[in-house]
C-alpha cells in the first residue's frame, strides 16, 4: 500500500520537475501551484480512501491553520514582492501550505511517504522564489509555519486500535476493535 503512494508521489514529483531551468517566471508560478494542490490533495486524498477519518480532520487542521498564520503575517507584514505586484509576499503560503501537507503526511504515515512529499514541498518553495512571488527568507518563513502546523496537529496512524462511533434507534456508543 505504502509502495503506490510513494511511487504516486515520485510520478506527481517528476511531471512537474523543471529541467535545470524553467522557460519562465510563469513556468516556476505554473510549478509552485502544481506542487502545493498536488501536496494538500495527497494529505486529504489519502486519509479519505484509507477511512482514516482522524487523519483527514488532523490534515485539514494543518493546512487550515496554516493558511490562517500565513494570511495574518501577510496582513501584519508589509513586504513588497520581488515582481513589485502587492505588499504580501511575506510569508510564503503556498510554502506554508505544503510543508504543512507534507509534515501531516510524514507524521501520519512515516517517512516512506514524508520524504518524497518534502521534497515537493521543497520543489514548491524554490519555486515560488524563483517565480519572483517571494524572497527566500518568505519561503524560509512559510516552510517554519507550515513545518509546525502539521507538527502540532498531526500524530502517527495507529491501525492497531479502530474507534467507531455507532448510532441506531435503542442508542449509541463508540465500537472498540483491536488488531494485533
Amino acid at each position: 500500500m505504502k509502495f503506490r503512494y510513494l511511487l504516486l508521489t515520485f510520478t506527481l514529483a517528476w511531471a512537474v520537475h523543471p529541467g535545470a531551468r524553467a522557460a519562465s517566471e510563469d513556468t516556476w508560478k505554473d510549478i509552485s501551484n502544481v506542487g502545493v494542490i498536488s501536496l494538500i490533495g495527497t494529505a486529504l486524498i489519502m486519509p479519505a480512501t484509507r477511512e482514516d477519518w482522524e487523519g483527514l480532520r488532523q490534515a485539514a487542521y494543518s493546512i487550515g491553520s496554516a493558511t490562517a498564520a500565513a494570511q495574518i503575517g501577510k496582513a501584519l507584514v508589509h513586504e513588497e514582492r520581488p515582481n513589485n505586484k502587492d505588499n504580501n509576499s511575506f510569508p510564503s503560503g503556498h510554502t506554508a501550505n505544503a510543508f504543512a501537507s507534507a509534515t501531516t503526511l510524514h507524521r501520519r504515515y512515516g517517512w516512506e511517504i514524508g520524504l518524497p512529499a518534502y521534497a515537493m514541498a521543497t520543489l514548491t518553495g524554490v519555486a515560488r522564489e524563483r517565480a519572483r512571488e517571494h524572497h527566500w527568507y518568505d519561503v524560509v518563513a512559510g516552510a517554519a509555519i507550515g513545518g509546525v502546523s502539521g507538527w502540532f496537529f498531526t500524530d502517527a496512524f495507529n491501525d492497531k486500535v479502530r474507534l467507531t462511533p455507532w448510532v441506531d434507534s435503542t442508542g449509541a456508543g463508540v465500537a472498540v476493535s483491536m488488531r494485533w
